[in-house]
C-alpha cells in the first residue's frame, strides 16, 4: 500500500516536472483551513493519513482501510457499491456565463463567484461536480453543494493498458462509524485531493490538500 502511494507520488512528480513551467506569477488565494495538518480529531486524522497524499508523513504504521469497490464508470460519473453503501459522483460541463470570473492581470483566473477554487487554478474550468450521492443502509446522506462547489475539473477515471482505473476511493473506518469519500485530481500545476468525511450517516466535514507535486 505504501509502495503504491510512493510510486504514485514519483509518477505525478515526473508529469509535473515534464509538463509544467510557470514563468508568470499570479497570487494563490486558496485557503489552507481545511488541509490535513489542521485535522484535530485523532481518529479521523489517523484514518486519512493511511490513504491521502497530505497525510503521507504520518502514514507509517497505519493499516490500510477497507474499501468499497467501484461498481460502474461513465464519461460523467463513477459509482461505488458494497457493504450496504452506495456512492455516486457525477459531473457536468462548466458554464462560464452563469458565473462571475475574477482574473488577475486579465488572463489568470483566481476567483469564481468571488471565491478561490481548486482544479487547474489560473485557468477557466471545463467541468464541475454536479452531485455526490451517498446511501447507507437505505438512508440518504446529504452532501451539501458547499462541500464541492469550488472543486473543478475532477478526474473520475482513466484508461491504462485498456483497463479502466480510478484514483478515487470510498473507504471505511475500522470501527464502522465513518465513511471516507476520496477524490484525487492530479495536474501539472499542483494537484489537489479532497476527502469527504461521513460519520454515523451524517456528513461532518471535508479535508482538502493542494499544491503538492508542483
Amino acid at each position: 500500500m505504501h509502495f503504491m502511494r510512493f510510486f504514485l507520488i514519483v509518477f505525478l512528480l515526473y508529469i509535473s516536472n515534464a509538463s509544467f513551467a510557470q514563468d508568470d506569477f499570479y497570487p494563490d488565494y486558496r485557503s489552507k483551513k481545511e488541509i490535513f495538518t489542521r485535522i484535530t480529531e485523532k481518529d479521523v486524522r489517523n484514518d486519512i493519513a493511511s490513504f491521502s497524499m497530505g497525510g503521507i508523513e504520518e502514514s507509517v504504521g497505519k493499516l490500510p482501510l477497507k474499501t468499497v469497490p467501484v461498481s460502474a464508470y461513465g464519461n460523467d460519473f463513477i459509482s461505488f457499491d458494497g457493504d450496504n453503501i452506495k456512492v455516486s459522483i457525477t459531473t457536468a460541463k462548466f458554464d462560464a456565463t452563469k458565473h462571475k470570473l475574477g482574473f488577475y492581470d486579465t488572463k489568470y483566473l483566481v476567483r469564481i463567484d468571488n471565491k478561490p477554487y481548486f482544479g487547474d487554478y489560473g485557468k477557466v474550468p471545463k467541468t464541475i461536480i454536479q452531485n455526490i450521492s451517498v446511501i447507507v443502509d437505505g438512508d440518504t446522506v446529504t452532501i451539501p453543494p458547499a462541500a464541492y462547489f469550488d472543486l473543478y475539473n475532477p478526474v473520475l477515471s482513466y484508461r491504462e493498458g485498456g483497463v479502466q482505473k480510478s484514483p478515487n476511493k470510498v473507504l471505511l473506518s475500522a470501527d464502522g462509524h465513518r465513511i471516507y469519500v476520496y477524490m484525487l485530481k492530479s495536474e501539472a500545476g499542483g494537484s489537489y485531493e479532497v476527502t469527504w468525511v461521513i460519520q454515523d450517516k451524517k456528513y461532518i466535514k471535508r479535508v482538502v490538500d493542494f499544491g503538492f507535486l508542483k
